[in-house]
Protein backbone atom coordinates (compact mmCIF):
# COMPACT_ATOMS: atom_id res chain seq x y z
CA UNK A 1 0.00 0.00 0.00
CA UNK A 2 1.33 3.47 -1.08
CA UNK A 3 2.57 5.83 1.73
CA UNK A 4 0.80 9.17 2.04
CA UNK A 5 3.22 12.25 1.20
CA UNK A 6 3.47 14.32 4.07
CA UNK A 7 1.18 17.17 3.77
CA UNK A 8 -1.55 14.91 2.17
CA UNK A 9 -4.93 15.26 3.70
CA UNK A 10 -6.58 12.13 4.10
CA UNK A 11 -10.73 12.08 5.19
CA UNK A 12 -11.22 10.23 8.25
CA UNK A 13 -14.81 9.58 9.82
CA UNK A 14 -15.10 11.26 12.99
CA UNK A 15 -18.44 11.14 15.68
CA UNK A 16 -18.54 13.18 18.32
CA UNK A 17 -18.50 10.36 21.16
CA UNK A 18 -15.33 9.64 19.25
CA UNK A 19 -13.98 13.29 20.82
CA UNK A 20 -15.96 13.35 24.09
CA UNK A 21 -15.52 12.80 28.15
CA UNK A 22 -17.51 10.87 29.46
CA UNK A 23 -17.73 12.79 32.50
CA UNK A 24 -19.64 15.66 30.88
CA UNK A 25 -20.31 13.71 27.74
CA UNK A 26 -19.36 17.18 25.79
CA UNK A 27 -16.23 17.55 23.42
CA UNK A 28 -12.90 17.63 25.59
CA UNK A 29 -11.95 21.10 26.61
CA UNK A 30 -8.78 20.87 27.74
CA UNK A 31 -8.17 17.42 27.78
CA UNK A 32 -5.73 15.70 29.46
CA UNK A 33 -4.68 12.11 29.30
CA UNK A 34 -4.10 9.90 32.77
CA UNK A 35 -1.37 7.29 32.46
CA UNK A 36 -3.66 3.86 31.50
CA UNK A 37 -4.43 5.92 28.48
CA UNK A 38 -8.31 7.42 28.75
CA UNK A 39 -8.99 11.17 28.41
CA UNK A 40 -11.43 13.76 29.76
CA UNK A 41 -11.81 17.08 30.07
CA UNK A 42 -9.25 19.18 32.96
CA UNK A 43 -12.20 20.66 34.97
CA UNK A 44 -14.38 17.24 34.51
CA UNK A 45 -11.56 15.26 36.09
CA UNK A 46 -10.40 17.70 38.94
CA UNK A 47 -13.97 18.60 40.05
CA UNK A 48 -15.08 14.56 39.73
CA UNK A 49 -11.59 14.15 42.10
CA UNK A 50 -12.94 16.32 44.54
CA UNK A 51 -16.04 14.95 45.48
CA UNK A 52 -14.22 11.29 45.75
CA UNK A 53 -12.66 11.01 49.01
CA UNK A 54 -11.59 7.69 49.54
CA UNK A 55 -11.62 6.96 45.60
CA UNK A 56 -10.48 3.18 44.74
CA UNK A 57 -8.04 1.76 47.20
CA UNK A 58 -7.96 5.20 48.76
CA UNK A 59 -6.57 6.67 45.81
CA UNK A 60 -9.34 9.56 44.52
CA UNK A 61 -7.07 10.43 41.74
CA UNK A 62 -8.68 6.98 40.15
CA UNK A 63 -9.80 6.67 36.45
CA UNK A 64 -13.52 7.38 36.12
CA UNK A 65 -13.26 4.58 33.02
CA UNK A 66 -11.21 1.67 34.44
CA UNK A 67 -10.38 2.51 38.00
CA UNK A 68 -7.27 2.54 37.64
CA UNK A 69 -5.06 4.74 39.91
CA UNK A 70 -1.32 5.50 40.09
CA UNK A 71 0.26 5.71 43.59
CA UNK A 72 0.75 9.55 43.18
CA UNK A 73 -1.68 11.66 41.86
CA UNK A 74 -0.88 12.62 38.33
CA UNK A 75 -0.07 15.86 36.67
CA UNK A 76 -2.27 16.58 34.53
CA UNK A 77 -1.50 18.38 31.19
CA UNK A 78 -2.65 19.49 28.25
CA UNK A 79 -2.82 16.91 25.11
CA UNK A 80 -2.42 19.23 22.56
CA UNK A 81 -3.22 16.62 19.93
CA UNK A 82 -6.34 15.92 21.35
CA UNK A 83 -7.38 19.73 22.22
CA UNK A 84 -6.76 20.17 18.24
CA UNK A 85 -8.83 17.62 16.42
CA UNK A 86 -11.48 18.50 19.15
CA UNK A 87 -10.87 22.39 17.67
CA UNK A 88 -11.06 21.01 13.88
CA UNK A 89 -14.28 18.48 14.45
CA UNK A 90 -16.00 21.51 16.55
CA UNK A 91 -15.23 24.26 13.68
CA UNK A 92 -16.40 21.50 11.26
CA UNK A 93 -19.23 21.30 13.05
CA UNK A 94 -20.04 25.09 13.26
CA UNK A 95 -19.39 25.60 9.51
CA UNK A 96 -21.68 22.68 8.23
CA UNK A 97 -24.19 24.13 10.62
CA UNK A 98 -23.73 27.68 9.09
CA UNK A 99 -22.97 26.69 5.25
CA UNK A 100 -25.31 26.71 2.07
CA UNK A 101 -24.52 22.97 1.07
CA UNK A 102 -22.88 20.16 2.91
CA UNK A 103 -20.86 17.79 1.15
CA UNK A 104 -21.45 14.21 1.86
CA UNK A 105 -19.13 13.04 4.75
CA UNK A 106 -16.68 9.75 4.13
CA UNK A 107 -17.75 6.83 5.06
CA UNK A 108 -16.18 4.00 6.18
CA UNK A 109 -16.13 -0.26 5.47
CA UNK A 110 -18.86 -1.55 7.35
CA UNK A 111 -20.60 1.66 8.30
CA UNK A 112 -24.15 2.59 7.09
CA UNK A 113 -24.58 5.84 5.03
CA UNK A 114 -25.76 8.56 6.79
CA UNK A 115 -29.30 10.35 5.45
CA UNK A 116 -28.91 13.55 3.71
CA UNK A 117 -28.68 16.49 6.04
CA UNK A 118 -31.26 19.10 4.52
CA UNK A 119 -29.34 22.87 4.66
CA UNK A 120 -30.78 26.68 4.55
CA UNK A 121 -30.91 27.64 0.62
CA UNK A 122 -31.06 31.20 1.70
CA UNK A 123 -29.22 32.24 5.16
CA UNK A 124 -30.08 34.16 7.90
CA UNK A 125 -27.67 36.82 6.90
CA UNK A 126 -29.11 37.54 3.32
CA UNK A 127 -32.70 38.06 4.55
CA UNK A 128 -32.12 40.56 7.51
CA UNK A 129 -29.89 42.28 4.31
CA UNK A 130 -32.79 42.73 2.05
CA UNK A 131 -35.28 43.25 4.99
CA UNK A 132 -32.77 46.21 5.93
CA UNK A 133 -33.08 47.00 2.29
CA UNK A 134 -36.16 47.20 1.66
CA UNK A 135 -36.30 49.30 5.23
CA UNK A 136 -34.70 52.19 4.31
CA UNK A 137 -36.39 52.51 0.76
CA UNK A 138 -39.26 52.97 2.84
CA UNK A 139 -38.19 55.28 4.80
CA UNK A 140 -36.68 57.15 2.05
CA UNK A 141 -40.66 57.29 0.36
CA UNK A 142 -41.96 58.40 3.60
CA UNK A 143 -38.95 61.23 3.93
CA UNK A 144 -39.84 62.19 0.63
CA UNK A 145 -43.78 62.33 1.19
CA UNK A 146 -43.28 64.90 4.29
CA UNK A 147 -41.33 67.08 2.24
CA UNK A 148 -43.47 70.84 1.93
CA UNK A 149 -45.13 70.87 -1.25
CA UNK A 150 -48.05 72.96 -2.67
CA UNK A 151 -51.42 71.83 -1.81
CA UNK A 152 -53.36 71.03 -4.64
CA UNK A 153 -57.13 69.12 -4.21
CA UNK A 154 -56.35 66.08 -1.96
CA UNK A 155 -52.63 66.42 -1.77
CA UNK A 156 -52.41 66.26 1.77
CA UNK A 157 -55.31 63.37 2.27
CA UNK A 158 -52.84 61.70 -0.03
CA UNK A 159 -50.24 62.02 2.29
CA UNK A 160 -51.62 60.81 5.60
CA UNK A 161 -53.88 58.40 3.06
CA UNK A 162 -50.36 56.79 2.80
CA UNK A 163 -48.96 56.92 6.34
CA UNK A 164 -52.08 55.36 7.61
CA UNK A 165 -51.44 52.70 5.12
CA UNK A 166 -47.94 52.07 6.20
CA UNK A 167 -48.87 51.91 9.89
CA UNK A 168 -51.65 49.90 9.36
CA UNK A 169 -49.33 47.49 7.28
CA UNK A 170 -47.10 47.22 10.60
CA UNK A 171 -50.08 46.42 12.98
CA UNK A 172 -51.61 43.41 10.70
CA UNK A 173 -48.43 42.35 9.11
CA UNK A 174 -49.76 41.72 6.09
CA UNK A 175 -47.98 41.85 2.63
CA UNK A 176 -50.75 42.40 0.81
CA UNK A 177 -50.60 45.59 -1.50
CA UNK A 178 -53.61 48.12 -0.01
CA UNK A 179 -55.34 50.96 -2.44
CA UNK A 180 -52.82 53.19 -2.89
CA UNK A 181 -54.16 57.07 -3.35
CA UNK A 182 -50.75 58.76 -3.77
CA UNK A 183 -48.18 59.55 -6.89
CA UNK A 184 -47.85 57.15 -9.30
CA UNK A 185 -43.94 57.17 -8.56
CA UNK A 186 -44.12 56.58 -5.04
CA UNK A 187 -47.17 54.09 -5.75
CA UNK A 188 -45.12 52.37 -8.12
CA UNK A 189 -42.11 52.00 -5.29
CA UNK A 190 -44.07 51.07 -2.73
CA UNK A 191 -45.81 48.09 -4.97
CA UNK A 192 -42.17 47.18 -6.07
CA UNK A 193 -41.15 46.56 -2.82
CA UNK A 194 -44.25 44.90 -1.38
CA UNK A 195 -43.07 42.45 -4.27
CA UNK A 196 -40.20 42.30 -2.83
CA UNK A 197 -41.56 41.68 0.39
CA UNK A 198 -43.65 38.98 -0.73
CA UNK A 199 -40.88 37.11 -2.60
CA UNK A 200 -38.95 36.86 0.70
CA UNK A 201 -42.07 35.72 2.37
CA UNK A 202 -41.82 32.77 0.06
CA UNK A 203 -38.24 32.41 0.50
CA UNK A 204 -38.86 32.01 3.94
CA UNK A 205 -41.27 29.70 3.69
CA UNK A 206 -40.34 27.25 1.11
CA UNK A 207 -36.43 27.72 1.05
CA UNK A 208 -35.56 27.34 4.59
CA UNK A 209 -35.73 23.78 5.91
CA UNK A 210 -34.18 22.97 9.61
CA UNK A 211 -31.25 21.59 9.98
CA UNK A 212 -30.50 18.50 11.48
CA UNK A 213 -27.48 16.54 13.01
CA UNK A 214 -26.35 13.66 11.33
CA UNK A 215 -27.55 10.07 12.81
CA UNK A 216 -30.57 12.28 14.27
CA UNK A 217 -33.12 12.62 11.35
CA UNK A 218 -36.39 10.83 11.69
CA UNK A 219 -38.23 9.19 8.83
CA UNK A 220 -41.50 9.91 8.57
CA UNK A 221 -44.58 7.97 10.13
CA UNK A 222 -47.47 7.87 11.83
CA UNK A 223 -47.49 9.81 15.17
CA UNK A 224 -48.20 6.82 17.19
CA UNK A 225 -45.43 5.19 16.40
CA UNK A 226 -43.00 8.64 17.04
CA UNK A 227 -40.82 8.42 20.38
CA UNK A 228 -43.06 10.84 22.21
CA UNK A 229 -42.98 11.67 25.94
CA UNK A 230 -45.85 10.95 27.42
CA UNK A 231 -48.51 12.80 28.68
CA UNK A 232 -48.17 13.33 32.80
CA UNK A 233 -51.24 13.69 33.99
CA UNK A 234 -52.95 12.15 36.54
CA UNK A 235 -50.81 8.82 37.36
CA UNK A 236 -52.68 5.56 37.39
CA UNK A 237 -53.46 3.16 40.28
CA UNK A 238 -51.10 0.25 40.44
CA UNK A 239 -52.46 -2.67 39.25
CA UNK A 240 -49.94 -5.76 40.56
CA UNK A 241 -51.36 -8.20 38.03
CA UNK A 242 -51.24 -5.63 34.64
CA UNK A 243 -47.92 -7.26 33.07
CA UNK A 244 -47.56 -10.37 35.88
CA UNK A 245 -48.63 -12.44 32.70
CA UNK A 246 -45.56 -10.94 30.69
CA UNK A 247 -42.98 -11.25 33.55
CA UNK A 248 -39.60 -12.24 33.49
CA UNK A 249 -36.53 -12.41 36.16
CA UNK A 250 -33.30 -12.16 34.28
CA UNK A 251 -30.13 -12.90 35.72
CA UNK A 252 -26.67 -10.49 34.31
CA UNK A 253 -24.52 -12.62 32.79
CA UNK A 254 -21.05 -12.81 34.20
CA UNK A 255 -19.46 -12.73 30.85
CA UNK A 256 -19.77 -9.21 30.22
CA UNK A 257 -20.05 -8.03 32.97
CA UNK A 258 -17.13 -5.01 33.76
CA UNK A 259 -14.16 -5.54 36.25
CA UNK A 260 -15.47 -2.47 38.22
CA UNK A 261 -18.57 -4.29 39.25
CA UNK A 262 -19.31 -7.62 41.19
CA UNK A 263 -22.55 -9.94 41.10
CA UNK A 264 -24.53 -11.53 43.96
CA UNK A 265 -24.82 -15.00 44.15
CA UNK A 266 -28.36 -15.19 42.64
CA UNK A 267 -27.29 -12.78 39.73
CA UNK A 268 -29.64 -10.50 40.39
CA UNK A 269 -27.85 -7.79 42.25
CA UNK A 270 -24.63 -6.23 40.23
CA UNK A 271 -23.03 -3.92 42.84
CA UNK A 272 -19.84 -1.19 41.79
CA UNK A 273 -17.07 -3.00 43.45
CA UNK A 274 -14.41 -1.35 46.00
CA UNK A 275 -11.67 -2.48 43.66
CA UNK A 276 -10.83 -3.67 40.50
CA UNK A 277 -11.83 -7.65 39.98
CA UNK A 278 -9.63 -10.19 38.62
CA UNK A 279 -12.19 -11.48 36.10
CA UNK A 280 -10.35 -13.41 32.93
CA UNK A 281 -10.22 -11.39 29.96
CA UNK A 282 -12.81 -11.81 27.23
CA UNK A 283 -14.09 -9.70 24.05
CA UNK A 284 -17.43 -9.79 25.51
CA UNK A 285 -16.46 -7.76 28.71
CA UNK A 286 -17.04 -4.09 29.04
CA UNK A 287 -14.61 -2.02 29.55
CA UNK A 288 -16.83 0.29 31.42
CA UNK A 289 -19.25 -0.28 34.57
CA UNK A 290 -21.78 -2.14 32.16
CA UNK A 291 -23.47 -5.18 32.55
CA UNK A 292 -26.12 -7.24 30.11
CA UNK A 293 -28.39 -9.96 31.26
CA UNK A 294 -28.03 -13.23 29.46
CA UNK A 295 -31.57 -14.27 28.17
CA UNK A 296 -31.77 -13.10 24.70
CA UNK A 297 -35.34 -11.86 23.56
CA UNK A 298 -36.94 -11.97 20.44
CA UNK A 299 -40.19 -12.44 20.43
CA UNK A 300 -43.23 -11.98 22.43
CA UNK A 301 -43.99 -9.78 25.14
CA UNK A 302 -41.61 -9.54 28.36
CA UNK A 303 -41.19 -6.89 31.29
CA UNK A 304 -38.86 -7.13 34.53
CA UNK A 305 -38.73 -4.54 37.40
CA UNK A 306 -35.13 -2.83 38.71
CA UNK A 307 -34.52 -1.60 42.59
CA UNK A 308 -32.38 1.39 41.57
CA UNK A 309 -32.74 2.50 45.45
CA UNK A 310 -29.46 1.89 45.98
CA UNK A 311 -27.55 3.40 43.21
CA UNK A 312 -27.19 7.35 42.88
CA UNK A 313 -26.23 7.15 38.87
CA UNK A 314 -27.92 4.61 36.47
CA UNK A 315 -29.40 3.77 33.50
CA UNK A 316 -31.61 1.03 32.81
CA UNK A 317 -32.49 -0.04 29.03
CA UNK A 318 -32.12 -3.01 26.76
CA UNK A 319 -29.64 -3.37 24.27
CA UNK A 320 -27.93 -5.88 21.78
CA UNK A 321 -25.35 -8.97 22.72
CA UNK A 322 -23.38 -6.75 19.71
CA UNK A 323 -22.93 -3.42 21.47
CA UNK A 324 -19.10 -2.52 21.28
CA UNK A 325 -18.04 -2.87 24.90
CA UNK A 326 -16.14 0.40 24.96
CA UNK A 327 -19.40 2.34 24.43
CA UNK A 328 -21.92 3.80 26.66
CA UNK A 329 -25.24 2.68 26.84
CA UNK A 330 -28.15 4.73 24.58
CA UNK A 331 -24.94 6.03 22.78
CA UNK A 332 -25.50 3.22 19.66
CA UNK A 333 -27.68 2.67 17.36
CA UNK A 334 -27.99 -1.07 18.94
CA UNK A 335 -29.34 0.18 22.51
CA UNK A 336 -32.38 2.17 24.68
CA UNK A 337 -32.05 3.34 27.59
CA UNK A 338 -33.27 5.70 30.56
CA UNK A 339 -30.45 7.74 32.46
CA UNK A 340 -30.42 9.00 36.16
CA UNK A 341 -27.40 11.32 37.00
CA UNK A 342 -28.91 12.95 39.62
CA UNK A 343 -31.98 15.58 39.96
CA UNK A 344 -32.24 17.50 36.40
CA UNK A 345 -30.32 15.17 34.81
CA UNK A 346 -33.02 12.25 34.08
CA UNK A 347 -33.07 11.18 30.21
CA UNK A 348 -33.59 8.88 28.22
CA UNK A 349 -31.32 7.54 25.10
CA UNK A 350 -32.45 6.10 21.82
CA UNK A 351 -30.17 5.10 19.34
CA UNK A 352 -27.98 8.05 20.01
CA UNK A 353 -30.45 10.69 20.69
CA UNK A 354 -31.35 12.32 24.28
CA UNK A 355 -34.63 13.17 25.16
CA UNK A 356 -34.61 15.06 28.75
CA UNK A 357 -36.85 13.64 30.84
CA UNK A 358 -38.35 16.78 33.77
CA UNK A 359 -39.88 14.16 35.92
CA UNK A 360 -38.40 12.99 39.57
CA UNK A 361 -36.22 9.97 40.37
CA UNK A 362 -38.32 6.58 39.68
CA UNK A 363 -37.22 3.92 42.91
CA UNK A 364 -38.45 0.99 41.41
CA UNK A 365 -38.39 0.87 37.09
CA UNK A 366 -41.09 -1.17 35.01
CA UNK A 367 -39.50 -2.02 31.77
CA UNK A 368 -42.06 -3.21 28.82
CA UNK A 369 -40.87 -4.46 25.77
CA UNK A 370 -43.28 -5.59 23.32
CA UNK A 371 -41.64 -7.02 20.49
CA UNK A 372 -44.35 -8.18 18.25
CA UNK A 373 -44.96 -4.07 17.88
CA UNK A 374 -41.48 -2.56 18.19
CA UNK A 375 -42.04 -0.89 21.50
CA UNK A 376 -40.26 -0.21 24.62
CA UNK A 377 -41.85 1.35 27.49
CA UNK A 378 -40.16 2.40 30.91
CA UNK A 379 -42.33 2.85 33.91
CA UNK A 380 -41.89 4.51 37.65
CA UNK A 381 -43.89 1.68 39.41
CA UNK A 382 -42.98 1.74 43.31
CA UNK A 383 -46.48 3.07 44.73
CA UNK A 384 -48.61 4.50 40.96
CA UNK A 385 -47.74 3.30 37.76
CA UNK A 386 -46.46 6.04 35.95
CA UNK A 387 -44.94 6.33 32.15
CA UNK A 388 -41.53 7.90 32.39
CA UNK A 389 -40.95 7.30 28.17
CA UNK A 390 -41.70 5.27 25.29
CA UNK A 391 -39.74 4.55 21.95
CA UNK A 392 -39.13 2.04 19.22
CA UNK A 393 -36.87 -0.51 18.92
CA UNK A 394 -35.28 -2.92 16.18
CA UNK A 395 -36.73 -5.86 16.15
CA UNK A 396 -34.20 -7.62 13.57
CA UNK A 397 -32.22 -9.02 16.50
CA UNK A 398 -32.07 -10.48 20.01
CA UNK A 399 -32.20 -7.49 22.84
CA UNK A 400 -30.93 -8.19 26.47
CA UNK A 401 -31.69 -6.23 29.62
CA UNK A 402 -29.24 -3.77 29.69
CA UNK A 403 -27.47 -1.38 33.06
CA UNK A 404 -25.14 0.95 33.71
CA UNK A 405 -23.56 2.18 37.48
CA UNK A 406 -21.40 5.25 37.85
CA UNK A 407 -17.59 3.29 38.74
CA UNK A 408 -16.44 5.74 41.27
CA UNK A 409 -19.97 4.86 43.65
CA UNK A 410 -18.07 1.76 45.16
CA UNK A 411 -21.06 -0.01 47.08
CA UNK A 412 -24.31 1.34 44.89
CA UNK A 413 -25.96 -1.43 43.24
CA UNK A 414 -29.42 -2.33 41.30
CA UNK A 415 -31.45 -5.72 41.93
CA UNK A 416 -33.57 -7.45 39.81
CA UNK A 417 -36.79 -7.29 41.54
CA UNK A 418 -39.48 -10.32 41.46
CA UNK A 419 -42.77 -9.07 39.57
CA UNK A 420 -45.60 -9.72 42.32
CA UNK A 421 -49.12 -11.35 40.36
Amino acid sequence: MATPVLGTSIPVWLSEEDLSCIICQGLLNWPVTLPCGHSFCHRCLNGLWATQRAGVNGRPWSCPTCREGPEAKPKLRKNLLLQDLADKYRQAALELEAGPETAPAPRSPGRPAQPPVAVQKSTTEEVIQELTELGQQLEDIVKSLQTPRPRSGCGLDNEVGILDMASSSEREHSLSSPKLVTSSASERKIREILQKLEEIQKKLKGSVTWKEAPGEQVQEMPSSSLCQLPDQGCPVPRKSSQFALWAISPTFDLGSLSCNLEVSNSCRTVTVSHCQQPYRWSPERFLISQVLCSQALSSGRRYWEVDTRNCNHWAVGVASWGMKRNQVLGRTKDSWCIEWKGPGQFSAWATEKKTDLHLGRPEVVGVWLDLELGKLAFYSVSDQERLLYECEVSVSYPLHPAFWLYGLCPGNYLEIKQVNS
